[in-house]
């Protein structure tokens, strides 16, 4: 195999120059391959030409939305989507992330943190056999036991506060949109019920994060969800 197409390829969908000559220089420079293009339309067409291992997709767009452009992809593939958006976009993430996209940035945005998501999401979208064992810091989360531990000390947890942990783990890395959580947790008519979720998230920061106050792996997107960060 030729060692270029060892390299994992990013898709860009996005119609500002400026960003898609920063996003090839960091990507290329990091050891990925790029292709790109500028509008929504054309870009569901290079997925259905050649699969990328992952798109970066902004969601202002001339042509239609990159809400739209997601919504379409997400009716044949499920390639991980990182959204760019700008400040004041917070309904359209929200959306985005509802209709499917795994993790996004705000403009103007860091290399490194960039990186750094495209990796997660990369991770994630490898099969794994038997996830059985998540870790962050001092906690081990046990899937198949049921089982939380703190620097090996187990973790007494209510039903709904492991439901909330559990949800976490196996989408970690991911931000998870409150009407998700809501819905999976409490049900569909509960999805404006955001108290529950500050009230579990603080249970569960008191009992596994070193700070509460200020959490190191149970992170908050505010006004939009909560992520599991692992690193």
């Amino acid at each position: 195999m030729n060692a270029d197409n060892a390299k994992p390829e990013v898709l860009v969908i996005d119609d500002e120059n400026q960003i898609r000559r920063l996003l090839r220089v960091t990507l290329e420079t990091a050891g990925y391959r790029v292709r790109e293009v500028d509008a929504g339309l054309p870009g569901l067409g290079e997925v259905s030409f050649r699969r990328p291992d992952a798109i970066i997709l902004d969601l202002g767009l001339p042509d239609i939305s990159g809400c739209e452009v997601l919504k379409r992809l997400r009716e044949w593939s499920q390639v991980p989507v990182l959204i760019l958006s700008v400040l004041g976009q917070d309904d359209q993430k929200i959306a985005a992330l509802d209709a499917g996209a795994d993790d996004y940035l705000t403009k103007p945005f860091s290399g490194g943190e960039l990186l750094a998501r495209l990796r997660v999401m990369l991770r994630r979208g490898q099969p794994s056999d038997d996830l059985k064992i998540v870790r962050f810091g001092p906690v081990d989360v046990d899937l198949v036991r049921r089982v939380v531990t703190r620097a090996g000390q187990e973790v007494k947890l209510t039903a709904k506060e492991y439901a909330l942990l559990r949800l976490l783990v196996v989408n970690a890395g991911k931000v998870i949109v409150h009407r998700q959580i809501l819905r999976d947790l409490w049900g569909p008519n509960a999805e404006e019920q955001t108290q529950y979720l500050r009230v579990y998230m603080g249970r569960l920061r008191q009992k596994l994060e070193d700070n509460p106050n200020l959490p190191k792996y149970l992170k908050t997107e505010s006004g939009i969800g909560y992520r599991l960060v692992l690193e």
